[in-house]
């Protein structure tokens, strides 16, 4: 995927494309960090200084939305944002540098059976982020 697919996208769904918005999306499509909105805002605003942080907000919502990107929680509490991986996977985050990668393996079956029989819970998905140093910080 490409950030001209990004920003088909958005058109596709009514957003208006502004120099604003693209240099949004192309911080946000570039990063192998997870970036939250004040962080997109203070690396997209050297692209294009007039960039308000509303505008921000909106896109990052929008580009969720779309399943574009995704939401990050972080020991922090701060919620943060990445490229949305291809189909099931899970994360990966560095807690120094905030590298972020995606692993697939979604063998939790187990897990989720034996929760949603003490529960009583369906359990419809699940979400899976694990946090750790990556091989560059430890």
């Amino acid at each position: 995927m490409t950030t001209e697919i990004w920003i088909s996208q958005l058109q596709d769904n009514g957003y208006r494309i502004t120099s604003a918005r693209r240099a949004v999306v192309d911080t946000v499509y570039g990063s192998t960090h997870a970036l939250t909105p004040i962080e997109v805002y203070d690396k997209a605003r050297k692209k294009y200084r007039a960039l308000g942080l509303v505008t921000v907000y909106r896109t990052l919502e929008k580009l969720e939305e779309l399943h574009l990107i995704q939401r990050v929680h972080q020991p922090i509490g701060c919620q943060a944002f990445i490229s949305a991986g291809v189909g099931h996977q899970h994360l990966l985050l560095c807690q120094n540098c905030g590298q972020v990668e995606f692993f697939d393996g979604d063998d939790l079956d187990a897990l989720t059976k034996n929760i949603s029989r003490k529960t009583g819970y369906q359990i419809k998905e699940h979400w899976l982020q694990l946090f750790g140093l990556c091989i560059n910080c430890k």
